[in-house]
């Protein structure tokens, strides 16, 4: 198992991204029933090179992240799901999103590396399927992103 303290910070960005939504009066999360897509997305460089190294995420100015996390009901902390999905720049151009889990105790959450141009518009296309035996949900939303130094 890997050293859970190394996790908060995807978690933490977001919970902040979510805070943000709140105080916007925008949601960073989808319903469908009973279940809540959160979602977002953010520059690698706000990963601590250690915990980088952890999981294998190559930080980097062109390097993004997205991150999605599923609660189905009164599920704290999230649930497992397959999660699957492309990300698309303004001119079309299409990358398939590789998500790989991430545990911490009772909080599941997926991340997938992307790679973008400095001020690109990316657009995200994504399936959850928290039952494998139910159809998967799809939600799509876009973000600006720009090279950190």
């Amino acid at each position: 198992m890997k050293n859970n303290k190394l996790l908060w910070l995807p978690f933490m960005a977001l919970m902040t991204l979510l805070s943000f939504g709140a105080i916007a009066d925008n949601k960073y999360y989808k319903e469908f029933g009973d279940t809540k897509v959160f979602y977002s997305s953010f520059n690698s460089s706000f990963i601590l090179p250690k915990i980088a190294s952890t999981y294998n995420i190559i930080r980097g100015k062109d390097k993004g992240l997205v991150n999605i996390s599923v609660v189905v009901g009164d599920n704290v902390g999230g649930t497992t799901a397959l999660v699957t999905g492309t990300v698309s720049n303004i001119f079309a151009q299409q990358q398939v999103l590789k998500f790989f889990e991430v545990r911490e105790e009772n909080i599941v959450y997926y991340l997938a590396p992307f790679e973008f141009e400095n001020e690109d518009w990316m657009t995200f296309e994504i399936q959850v399927q928290p039952d494998p035996n139910k159809p998967a949900h799809s939600l799509s939303f876009q973000n600006k992103f720009y090279y950190e130094d």
